[in-house]
């Protein structure tokens, strides 16, 4: 499974879609900002380590 790229940026998206749900609900100012942040490095990372794992 880890072998399609439509699995892996899946996962990384549904992940960063939770993380800016939850920043957007119940987190404000400067710490949802940094939700948001992290969020965005979760949708880009994720796919990629992914990648990394399949190919070992």
């Amino acid at each position: 499974m880890l072998h399609n790229p439509i699995f892996r940026w899946g996962v990384g998206l549904s992940g960063a879609v939770v993380v800016a749900a939850v920043s957007y609900f119940f987190l404000t100012g400067t710490v949802q900002l940094v939700a948001y942040g992290i969020a965005a490095f979760d949708g880009v990372m994720t796919p990629l380590v992914l990648k990394r794992a399949a190919a070992e």
